[in-house]
């Protein structure tokens, strides 16, 4: 992982609108395009929950005005569920990224505190397709029921579908999520990073969307602040040092700004993980997708 190096300079930072707190690498499931390489065998990192809690409390007081749980699969963090009652209490809206594979029957009260919300993904109206992406067979069946159910309990929800396979039936799945009452819907194409990256390749900045860094940041199980989830290669500076508002008014995050290209045709369009962007996002309503023409 490469590192941006840090200068004795500082400035006063500008308060992101979303901090993504990366609790845990470790997941149920182990899909092939993830960006973190999570999966069953990964671990909670070097955070402790009382570090969390201090990133809460020094994004709010910076003014920070929502962090999002994410991961991994956060709620396999034990003390998820108590980071959302600390962000509650500290003011902040929280959205929870969870693949909802498990959800405990306990953890629905949780989910539905208000201030919270809920995203997934989602892949395919076809379960043998969804499963071969998440590499975890029964995982559309549980997702689909805990989507379903998310719904029936007023759970704000914002799902993602990612064009993982050639031909994948990502409108299908769509019309399918429509039909299930969800609203909020994004599409995005595979993010050459992470696991999904060419054999042989590096981090490419060029699969981010160009807004990482601009009304969010992020950061990761290590400790380390990235511009965001997806560009975690560019360290910043990690909280258990310096804490979040040192790192982000460091100079190491201002170059890391500056190493990401801005999309060339200037428009908005972000990925599945978190949009940040207060000046608009990726609307479902007015485009199919981020990149390409889905197959029927």
């Amino acid at each position: 992982m490469s590192t941006v190096a840090e200068s004795p300079a500082a400035a006063t930072p500008t308060a992101p609108r979303v901090v993504e707190l990366e609790i845990t690498g470790a997941c149920q499931l182990r899909c092939t395009q993830c960006f973190a390489d999570s999966g069953p065998g990964g671990t909670h990192g070097a955070m402790t929950a009382d570090d969390w809690r201090r990133v809460i409390s020094d994004a709010a007081a910076l003014g920070v005005r929502e962090v999002q749980l994410i991961g991994g699969e956060p709620t396999t963090h034990p003390a998820w569920a108590e980071l959302v009652g600390h962000a509650l209490g500290s003011g902040l809206q929280v959205e929870v990224y969870s693949n909802v594979f498990h959800i405990r029957t306990g953890w629905w009260d949780v989910l539905a505190r208000e201030g919270v919300k809920l995203a997934t993904s989602y892949y395919s109206d076809r379960a043998e397709e969804h499963d071969a992406i998440t590499t975890r067979p029964g995982s559309y069946e549980r997702t689909r029921a805990n989507i379903t159910e998310a719904v029936r309990r007023g759970i704000p929800l914002r799902v993602g579908i990612v064009s993982v396979l050639p031909g994948q039936r990502v409108n299908q799945a769509r019309r399918e999520l429509e039909a299930l009452g969800v609203t909020e819907i994004r599409t995005d194409r595979t993010r050459r990073l992470g696991r999904a990256a060419l054999p042989g390749a590096g981090a490419d900045a060029a699969e981010l969307c160009g807004r990482c860094g601009h009304g969010q940041a992020a950061v990761l199980p290590t400790g380390e602040v990235t511009p965001c989830v997806m560009s975690r290669w560019l360290t910043t500076g990690n909280v258990r040092d310096r804490g979040l508002a040192a790192v982000l008014g460091g100079a190491a995050w201002a170059e890391a700004l500056r190493a990401i290209p801005a999309r060339a045709d200037g428009s908005v369009c972000d990925p599945d993980c978190k949009p940040a962007s207060d000046s608009g996002d990726c609307a479902p309503a007015e485009q199919e997708a981020c990149d390409p023409k889905y197959s029927e």
